[in-house]
């Protein structure tokens, strides 16, 4: 799941990317400094939008330093995704703990969001699909920043006893089964980091907190909605359990390509530049993302089809 050779068929497009990062952070700059000047409804949501738009591909850069493919050097690809995982704001390295393993467990019982079993607690699942659906799995993340900075034990299996099979949330728990404690000082850096940078963003640039808010609960939305629109109802299998989906060409490319995801599925360690030539699918059979969005409201459906988890406990790295 992380690329380990800068010399593969598929080369890191690192110029490319370098312009990609820099384009970032100059419109994460604009939105900034907006944010503290602009007032009046239609101004600030105007904004939002195009915060929220800018941040998912925020977010794709992160995740292609969480597979090793932003830059050939590895110190200039932690270093980067480090950096602009600040913006999210969330630890990178919590971030990358989470994908790497959600790239293992994709479509398994411990991470089959939009299916519940006998015995399951049918109005928990409920609960956390429409936290997916409204941000309030973006939240949740966020809070890990507070986590991370005050209390990171608690992200640490081995000062508790975890299965997988009793608990209420087995996706939590696979996570926490497979979290690597070898991480924690870094994730808690990075969480403070975290933290200081957006305090001082705010203060600094004089944004309204309602402003701030606003922004980064369009982001907020679109990120946590576009979490398993790729994967709602798709085969359960750990790497064709996912689709291709499309919304706008030019929203697209911004996204890195991130909505050919059953491409990157199969292929964890090819760039993102690569992954319309190798989807294998014409673009007409792509789905539009907004219509998965809505379907996704159906709501988890009953199943007594079991797929385990065959990475189980296995620590990710």
């Amino acid at each position: 799941m992380l690329r380990t050779s800068p010399l593969a068929r598929h080369p890191i497009p690192t110029v490319s990317n370098v312009l990609v990062v820099i384009g970032q952070l100059l419109a994460l700059a604009v939105c900034f400094v907006v944010a503290g000047r602009v007032h009046g409804g239609w101004k600030v949501a105007g904004l939002a939008i195009a915060f929220g738009i800018l941040m998912n591909s925020v977010y794709s850069v992160i995740h292609e330093a969480e597979h090793g493919m932003l830059f050939p050097k590895r110190r200039a690809n932690e270093a980067v995704g480090i950096a602009m995982a600040l913006f999210f704001p969330a630890p990178f390295h919590l971030l990358r703990q989470g994908h790497i393993g959600h790239h293992l467990r994709n479509r398994s019982d411990d991470e089959a969001f939009d299916l519940y079993f006998d015995g399951d607690n049918v109005v928990w699942k409920w609960m956390v699909w429409l936290g997916i659906l409204t941000g309030l799995y973006y939240v949740l993340v966020v809070v890990s920043n507070v986590v991370a900075a005050i209390c990171p034990f608690i992200l640490d299996r081995r000062h508790f006893k975890i299965d997988r099979h009793v608990s209420v949330d087995r996706a939590s728990a696979a996570f926490l089964q497979s979290f690597n404690p070898m991480h924690l000082r870094w994730i808690r850096i990075e969480g403070i980091a975290a933290i200081t940078l957006h305090v001082l963003i705010v203060w600094g640039l004089h944004i309204p907190p309602v402003n701030y808010l606003i922004m980064y609960a369009a982001f907020g939305f679109m990120w946590s909605a576009m979490q398993y629109v790729h994967h709602y109802g798709t085969e359960r299998h750990v790497t064709r359990g996912a689709r291709n989906l499309w919304i706008f060409g030019p929203v697209d490319a911004f996204w890195l390509n991130h909505n050919w995801h059953q491409a990157h599925h199969e292929h964890p360690t090819v760039p993102w530049v690569y992954l319309p030539q190798i989807a294998g699918e014409p673009s007409a059979q792509r789905r539009f993302l907004p219509w998965m969005y809505l379907r996704m409201w159906k709501g988890p459906r009953r199943t007594g089809e079991h797929v385990e988890n065959k990475y189980a406990g296995r620590i990710i790295q």
